[in-house]
């Protein structure tokens, strides 16, 4: 079983970048995938997820600095889930973790809910 997280950088206030997670050793049409981040001296804190049946829950946001500029979205086929971030911020500077629920419930925030994760990617945003 794999969870791996790539896509992250530098980039600049106002720019954008595709995180990408890349599933293996599970049936990911099963799972919830959620998107995790822990900033310079902070908790790691819930940013948004998508259930197993997005086509019913659509995306939930938890970090309420996100809404708007954020989205996900996943492709069961490729087995890989995508965080898309738009007009980044400093302050989203963080380390990114991508997690698999097992679960065909609406998607939650809880950390504790998570079956697998990834090791992370860093994002920094910087001028």
């Amino acid at each position: 079983v794999q969870v791996v997280e790539s896509g992250g950088g530098l980039v600049q206030p106002g720019g954008s970048l595709t995180l990408s997670c890349a599933a293996s050793g599970f049936r990911v049409e099963h799972y919830a995938m959620g998107w995790f981040r822990r900033g310079p001296g902070k908790e790691r804190a819930g940013v948004l997820c998508i259930s197993a049946r997005d086509d019913r829950d659509g995306n939930r946001y938890y970090a309420e600095s996100v809404k708007g500029r954020f989205t996900v979205s996943r492709d069961n086929v490729k087995k890989t889930a995508y965080l898309q971030m738009n007009s980044l911020k400093p302050e989203d500077t963080a380390v990114y973790y991508c997690a698999a629920e097992f679960s065909l419930r609406p998607c939650t925030n809880d950390s504790e809910a998570y079956d697998y994760w990834g090791q992370g990617t860093q994002v920094t945003v910087s001028s």
